[in-house]
């Protein structure tokens, strides 16, 4: 494995393994019960970040209200192409929002003053935000610490992806009372409106499209959710791990 080479050339990187999937939740825990440092930095591992985007992020930490900080996720899928312009429109909402009312994704750093989260649950990152939150800190978007990812290139891949996000949200509502911004119809309402204006008219099909996709992703979101499907172990989107620069 690349991070097994990689950590018999440089002792600071170290391999922790599981012996099984359980999750990313899991993991998470796995990270936290042997980390002892202030801040931690946790990023999805099919994302590049930009040279000085660590250091942007952590920069935030020198005011000690702030908790957590979020990186800005730009996708690199071909705008040009249908599904590529949904993922950059799913991004560009999520970029707008967070600026309003921060919202944290893919990359991601915060002050360890908690050992774990439940190993139950499928958005980490979200419960994240609600841990720093309900203890009194600040969150920080920052918006030039930019993380490269990859969204699905097909239908398929794009409401599996969606779909678990929008159940773990909605897990996240019952068990804490914690809604994430954009479940708020008022702050997703205004993030469309300003989103809008910036696709041209040839594109406007692929806008409407991704608002059908997104509203069936999060009907089967909430048909999961009722069921009492968490996602904790989830399907591979297969076609969001090639990110190519």
């Amino acid at each position: 494995m690349i991070v097994e080479e990689f950590s018999k050339r440089n002792g600071r990187v170290v391999l922790l393994r599981q012996d099984r999937r359980e999750g990313k939740a899991s993991a998470v825990n796995e990270l936290l019960r042997v980390t002892s440092t202030d801040v931690l930095v946790l990023e999805s591992a099919d994302t590049i970040p930009r040279e000085e985007t660590i250091e942007r992020l952590c920069q935030s930490f020198m005011n000690g209200k702030v908790g957590m900080t979020g990186a800005h996720p730009m996708p690199v899928n071909d705008e040009d192409d249908c599904m590529g312009c949904v993922t950059h429109l799913i991004w560009k909402l999520h970029h707008r929002i967070a600026m309003r009312t921060p919202k944290c994704g893919e990359l991601i750093a915060f002050r360890m003053i908690f050992n774990r989260i439940p190993a139950d649950i499928a958005v980490d990152e979200a419960w994240i935000e609600y841990e720093i939150l309900r203890r009194g800190y600040d969150i920080v978007y920052v918006p030039d610490a930019i993380v490269y990812n990859k969204g699905p290139e097909n239908v398929r891949d794009h409401i599996r992806q969606r779909r678990r996000i929008a159940c773990g949200h909605l897990d996240l509502a019952r068990r804490t009372k914690y809604r994430v911004s954009s479940l708020h119809a008022n702050i997703l309402l205004l993030a469309l409106l300003e989103v809008f204006p910036l696709f041209k008219p040839r594109e406007w099909p692929h806008f409407f499209g991704a608002m059908v996709l997104e509203g069936l992703s999060r009907i089967l979101g909430y048909y999961d959710f009722v069921k009492g499907e968490r996602h904790v172990i989830w399907d591979i989107a297969e076609t969001t791990k090639r990110v190519q620069l």
